[in-house]
């Protein structure tokens, strides 16, 4: 008979696996290469400029438009998606119709088709030449290189994210609250105020964080539609593009460095609504 070995591993000796520090360094260095060595690099490069440059470029009248525009489009497309998205969740999670199933996998469809192939959808649809395009063109309307069409863009990439998180908490949390709160008198109003919407604040807050930030960094599809005319279409990542593009780097740079930062914000606040939606 063998005599049985004498030999433990190390990781066993130590009670933790070796295994497990091996992909912890493997995520951190991922993470660092992705995400931390890029935005050192942003913050590096703008730092090699003067305060007075850098002021100067954020409060020149095409960065000054460039970022109300940006606030703009984010604070119209969170509006408007945030009461499309809940009434499209409830109608999916309550309503019994012909198509359902074909609508919802639709949602997921921005997510799949490529923000550039969306911009060109609609110039297809709202462009001069466009099938609905020439007809709003006779009587003044723009919506191609105009505000509209910016904001049509925008809704279409973030159309998904305020309804694929309530659409799961509305089926969990299911109806039987609601029609409880419907049979002692409550009328519809009541009971979405009251019993509906207390269910899905922190899945509608996640998703309205979640449209913030890729209302933020949307470049594609609103490059396409908008044309980036400086202090008329012009949002803040189509500035970056231009400046880096014209060799402006302290524009660049130091817009991209504001647009960092504040994605950053984005980020922390996500993973806070994140921790209470488990924790509620």
């Amino acid at each position: 008979m063998r005599p049985q070995s004498d030999f433990v591993p190390l990781s066993l000796r130590q009670g933790v696996p070796m295994g497990r520090h091996l992909l912890t360094g493997a995520v951190l260095v991922w993470f660092g290469l992705l995400i931390l060595f890029p935005l050192f690099g942003i913050a590096r490069e703008t730092l090699n400029y003067s305060w007075e440059t850098i002021r100067a470029t954020l409060h020149s009248p095409a960065s000054v438009h460039a970022f109300w525009m940006t606030l703009s489009l984010t604070v119209a497309a969170v509006m408007i998606n945030t009461v499309l998205g809940t009434i499209s969740a409830l109608v999916l999670s309550r309503q019994r119709f012909f198509g359902k199933m074909l609508l919802e996998s639709s949602i997921d469809l921005p997510f799949a088709i490529s923000p550039v192939v969306a911009g060109f959808m609609l110039i297809l649809l709202f462009g001069p030449n466009g099938w609905l395009g020439s007809i709003l063109e006779r009587v003044h309307v723009k919506i191609v290189y105009a505000f509209p069409g910016m904001l049509l863009a925008t809704l279409f990439v973030t159309m998904p994210f305020v309804i694929k998180e309530i659409l799961p908490v509305l089926r969990e949390f299911g109806a039987e609250q609601e029609e409880s709160a419907a049979v002692l008198g409550a009328d519809n109003w009541q009971t979405f105020w009251r019993v509906t919407l207390p269910s899905i604040r922190w899945g509608l807050g996640y998703g309205v964080t979640l449209t913030i930030a890729r209302s933020i960094g949307e470049f594609g599809a609103v490059l396409v539609v908008s044309g980036s005319i400086i202090q008329k279409t012009q949002t803040a990542t189509l500035m970056v593009h231009d400046q880096f593009t014209d060799l402006n780097y302290a524009g660049a740079f130091s817009a991209a460095l504001v647009l960092a930062l504040v994605s950053f914000v984005i980020l922390n606040l996500i993973q806070y609504v994140y921790r209470r939606k488990g924790e509620n």
